[in-house]
């Protein structure tokens, strides 16, 4: 019999720590291999965490809503055959199987773990914040206990767990901007006009109560999420917008005659997304000034060209998978991108890299009937692009004999942009290249 340790696996560059929002596995439970273990979340995304051995779960070390940090090990699996785990930066080899004084050593240092353990839940319980019906992990207790924060301060810090619960990230921006919000309030009480007969402008959300008619509903972990997102995006960068309107005929015309042989030849539908993904990229390249970041004072120039893809989720929720250097794809290979994306996307079974590294993101918002938007930044993008519904308008048509009213197929293009970094010129400009990529698109362009 041998131990083996079940660490949470690497998930992508850019992902350091994930939140366990529930064990699919309990102490006692068999499993095997490749068998899902527990569930996480990064970011948007939910995961799960298969196991690497079969065999029964002898210890599980974290609880649900738990930020765990890549590489710490989760739970400890017992099997059955000898196992030699292997880990550049954790090597670790538990077996049964050794000598007395091996043996002594790791009861005593078990013994020492334990009692830290122990004492570690003593002092967490001992405190006034085990008063309180909400739960509390012992982590986000201490945290509050160093910074002075009082069971009653405590309550009114919102949770992003599961269930509303408080997490190590939710406690640690309360202490970042606790200080911030203190004087803040205290500038405006001391600049308020002393009058009893002012009144705030607002009431406050806490004032808002629900009737025994309505029907309250919880949010999700991805809507508080989003929520946050979007409140941010509008808090930091100054939004304005530029329209205009494209004539995609060719582009319609040129589809609908070769949707039937690309599918048969490539295996792929040829949606109307690849066509102006390629059309996107093309212009980013003209203008590279649209492809940055901000950072504080600092201008940050992306080399590659990653386009965000914002699409739905059955549950209603959006969630933006990137298109990794969408610049370097031809029309097939934008094509399979675009539907390996949308297609993991609705099965929820998006990595976390998938929605990592974004650059500039595109949203389509004529699936929905819509002919125009004004979509918020995705931080810390400095631009998104709204795609309205392709329809039918009359319009003018120049040609050398004159000029005459005939059918096109239209659609109008929504461009925001951060103003900070993004003027008008260059937001007006952009928008403009790309919808005369669309129009000017060849409607004899073999596959």
């Amino acid at each position: 019999m041998a131990k083996f340790e079940l660490k949470l696996p690497k998930m992508g560059e850019s992902v350091a720590e994930a939140t366990i929002t529930s064990w699919l596995k309990e102490v006692g439970d068999t499993v095997e291999a490749d068998e899902p273990v527990l569930e996480i979340a990064t970011d948007k995304v939910d995961s799960e965490v298969p196991s690497e051995v079969d065999g029964k779960i002898l210890e599980i070390l974290f609880e649900a809503d738990d930020v765990v940090e890549v590489g710490q090990t989760i739970a400890i699996i017992e099997t059955e055959s000898e196992i030699e785990q292997e880990d550049d930066e954790f090597d670790i080899d538990i077996d049964e199987e050794e000598d007395d004084d091996d043996s002594a050593e790791v009861e005593q240092h078990a013994a020492q773990a334990e009692e830290a353990v122990d004492s570690a839940k003593e002092t967490a319980g001992s405190t006034e914040y085990s008063d309180s019906d909400r739960f509390y992990s012992p982590l986000v207790k201490n945290i509050a206990k160093e910074e002075n924060i009082s069971l009653e301060e405590l309550e009114k810090v919102e949770g992003t767990g599961k269930d509303g619960r408080v997490t190590k990230d939710d406690i640690l921006a309360y202490v970042e901007n606790r200080s911030d919000d203190a004087e803040k309030t205290n500038q405006k009480k001391s600049s308020a006009p002393k009058s009893d007969h002012l009144e705030p402008a607002f009431k406050n959300q806490e004032n808002v109560v629900a009737s025994g008619k309505d029907e309250i509903i919880e949010m999700s972990r991805m809507g508080k999420m989003i929520s946050k997102h979007m409140v941010d995006s509008a808090q930091t960068s100054a939004h304005v917008q530029s329209f205009i309107e494209a004539d995609v005929t060719n582009i319609w015309n040129w589809r609908n005659k070769h949707k039937d042989s690309f599918q048969q030849k490539e295996g792929e539908k040829l949606t109307f997304t690849p066509i102006f993904m390629e059309a996107v990229a093309k212009a980013i390249r003209d203008f590279p000034l649209i492809n940055i970041s901000v950072d504080g004072d600092k201008i940050i120039k992306k080399k590659d060209i990653n386009l965000g893809m914002a699409a739905a989720l059955p549950d209603g929720n959006l969630i933006v998978p990137v298109i990794r250097n969408a610049d370097r794809l031809n029309l097939v290979g934008m094509a399979k991108a675009v539907n390996d994306l949308a297609s993991r996307a609705r099965q929820n079974k998006l990595k976390p890299d998938d929605i990592q590294g974004g650059t500039y993101t595109v949203t389509n918002v004529g699936t929905f009937g819509s002919i125009m938007g004004t979509p918020i930044i995705n931080q810390p993008q400095v631009g998104i692009l709204a795609l309205g519904a392709i329809r039918k308008m009359p319009a003018v048509i120049e040609t050398p004999e004159g000029d005459f009213i005939g059918i096109r197929y239209k659609m109008i293009l929504s461009h925001s942009y951060d103003h900070r970094v993004v003027n008008g010129a260059l937001g007006g400009q952009f928008v403009q290249r790309v919808a005369q990529y669309l129009e000017g698109y060849d409607k004899n362009r073999e596959i």
